[in-house]
């Protein structure tokens, strides 16, 4: 969902916004909070449950109202680690076509919700699962390593297992955000299960650059929210007791707003947001722990991507008014230099490519997964020669030359 722990201090507060919130939270109200905050009877009483599995569930169907394509929920049981069961949600659509499955993951703090705008164009031709990435949604907390390779290793093992429990052989790989640098990972590990990685806007590509020096404001906020997010990202949420929901309603109206149009009432999308951030947080966790100082990753993918299969073609996708670094696409181009790579830019579009232009989105993914048919067809694979600079492609995106 977001990029980096800093992105998501910034997101959800800006110097004027803090101080608003600073004052609503006085001390009285956080004596109210403190009141608030012990066994679920007493948080009903007052009118707010920190999280509700039920509202969780009520929300996320709410949310797909408007996806017509029939789906199927359930939660596929996997083993975490040796000794410990888990479960992720899983949501699955068509699965009765013969075509490549696509399986989607979302982004840092997010949920198979956020994909509603995406799956009826996506899901025509095809199988597609969307999952919640374990540690998040509706998917089981269990703790993670507390090392960050090992905690990331984690997760792409809780991903093969899903594989394997749902009975795919090989699939195309779509991620977003973390989801881009999960599924990268993933794809280093399992190369011979993907047939063509699909990353939207992904997150933890780049080094840290040598000289970078946040400006003052921004070392002044992150000192003013170290109490909070000294942990985890969104521990600033949870702390805040029923002032949670208020904030992610204040604060990321603009992730909710993406959806104005589409839902009934957008506004369910901040509150599924909160459900899905206000439980045992391990995934983000384990997303702490794997990056460093301003949110880079602390083992960036690119600096290991030539551990990739150069059989693997890569579509890369990103939003024309992204925050994220996109010379990514590039530089991934320069390092496969035998290897499909194909980049875009999606006009009118933030990090959220999927939300801010799920038009264009959709037809960019359908024409990579149809382009990965086409290469079965012809030679069982995609060509491995560079794609030309001139190489254009009619869709509503820009194509990126290198």
């Amino acid at each position: 969902m977001l990029s980096s722990r800093v992105l998501t201090c910034l997101k959800l507060f800006n110097l004027q916004q803090f101080r608003s919130i600073n004052q609503t939270l006085s001390l009285r109200s956080i004596k109210k909070v403190s009141e608030m905050s012990g066994p679920p009877e007493n948080q009903e009483k007052c009118g707010w449950v920190k999280y509700s599995e039920s509202k969780l569930v009520s929300l996320e169907k709410k949310i797909f109202q408007v996806v017509q394509t029939a789906y199927k929920g359930c939660h596929v049981l996997i083993d975490h680690k040796s000794s410990i069961k888990a479960k992720i949600w899983t949501i699955s659509m068509n699965t009765e076509s013969k075509n490549t499955p696509l399986v989607l993951l979302h982004g840092f703090g997010a949920g198979v919700g956020f994909w509603c705008l995406n799956l009826d164009s996506l899901a025509a031709n095809r199988p597609v699962y969307a999952i919640d990435i374990l540690g998040f949604g509706r998917s089981s907390r269990p703790d993670f390593s507390c090392d960050s390779l090992e905690a990331e290793q984690e997760f792409v093992e809780s991903i093969e297992q899903w594989r394997k429990e749902v009975k795919l052989d090989q699939f195309i790989l779509l991620g977003h955000s973390m989801g881009g640098y999960l599924a990268t990972s993933y794809t280093i590990s399992y190369p011979k299960q993907v047939k063509h990685l699909i990353l939207a806007d992904p997150w933890g590509f780049v080094e840290r650059p040598s000289d970078f020096n946040p400006p003052l404001w921004l070392k002044t906020l992150g000192i003013v929210l170290y109490p909070f997010t000294a942990f985890n990202p969104l521990a600033t949420v949870r702390a805040a007791g029923p002032f949670g929901p208020w904030i992610i309603r204040k604060m990321r109206s603009d992730i909710s707003n993406k959806y104005a149009g589409h839902l009934e009432n957008h506004e369910i999308i901040s509150d599924y947001i909160y459900q899905c951030n206000s439980q045992k947080p391990t995934g983000e966790t384990a997303f702490h722990r794997m990056i460093k100082g301003f949110g880079w990753a602390k083992n960036p993918m690119l600096n290991r991507i030539h551990k990739l299969d150069n059989r693997v073609p890569i579509t890369l996708m990103n939003g024309s008014n992204t925050w994220m670094d996109r010379s990514v696409g590039k530089k991934l181009k320069e390092l496969r230099k035998s290897s499909y790579v194909r980049l875009e830019v999606i006009s009118q579009a933030g990090h959220h490519v999927h939300a801010d232009n799920p038009d264009s989105f959709n037809e960019l993914v359908v024409d990579a997964c149809n382009l990965t048919e086409g290469g079965d067809k012809q030679n069982d694979k995609l060509p491995l020669e560079i794609i030309p600079d001139q190489d254009t492609i009619v869709t509503d995106t820009q194509v990126v030359a290198s």
